[in-house]
């Protein structure tokens, strides 16, 4: 499944465990079958109720799951501790080799490869109010590389997390209220979905790229959102 068709699919799932169940999916289909979703700053996330925080929703082996819960190994996951800490993507053997770990947190990765999990990749994931999280991919194959698929990854790990948000947010009529794009701004968004730029856009539609800001700037305005990639998850427009 491509990113444009997860999108389209998140978009109409309702359901919490559904819409996980997607990411693994397309993870898989990327070679990266164990999947985490973790909250790190904030007490009172949206969540899955199978596992104790800071995990809202996972896909592990399940001796792995068991071992890393009971021993509580989020208090020394080098992951969950120095995502606060970057700013981007990183693979898990980069970080090893480019920050002084503890012994701990050396023994939490080291467990989780002999565990199946081989390769594995993490994205810082923002929010309002200092809120930050996390979406964890690893593979249990000898020859992946997460490096290559790490853009995908990336978009992929996004554009769940707004969902999962969105699918989670208390029913108000204010909240819930629909924002009216025109066809312009409609159509802007649904080519940027497509990977194209601006300039690309205006010679599609025969306007300039100054015309196709100001259409894109408008539509995110309107769906309350600052980022080209969020405005695009949260226009359900048919």
């Amino acid at each position: 499944m491509d990113l444009f068709s997860f999108i389209e699919c998140a978009k109409r799932t309702q359901s919490l465990k559904a819409l996980f169940d997607l990411l693994v999916s397309c993870a898989s289909d990327e070679g990266f079958s164990e999947v985490a979703y973790g909250a790190l700053t904030f007490a009172e996330p949206i969540r899955l109720p199978e596992y104790p925080l800071p995990a809202l929703a996972v896909k592990w082996p399940p001796d792995w799951c068991d071992r890393y819960f009971k021993r509580k190994y989020h208090t020394i996951d080098p992951v969950v501790r120095r995502t606060p800490m970057l700013s981007g993507p990183f693979l898990w053997d980069q970080l090893a080799k480019e920050i002084q770990l503890e012994p701990g947190e050396r023994r939490v990765l080291d467990e989780a490869k002999e565990a199946g999990l081989k390769h594995g990749m993490s994205v810082p994931l923002f929010g309002p109010l200092g809120r930050v999280s996390v979406i964890s991919f690893a593979s249990r194959l000898d020859d992946a590389n997460p490096q290559h698929r790490m853009s995908h990854l990336k978009a992929l790990a996004w554009n769940f997390h707004i969902a999962f948000g969105e699918i989670g947010r208390p029913s108000d009529s204010s909240c819930n209220r629909k924002a009216t794009l025109s066809e312009r701004e409609k159509d802007c968004l649904r080519w940027v979905a497509e990977g194209k730029s601006p300039s690309e856009i205006g010679m599609m539609m025969k306007v300039s790229e100054n015309t196709v800001d100001f259409h894109l700037k408008n539509a995110l305005r309107k769906l309350h959102t600052r980022n080209r990639t969020h405005g695009i998850v949260k226009d359900d427009s048919p």
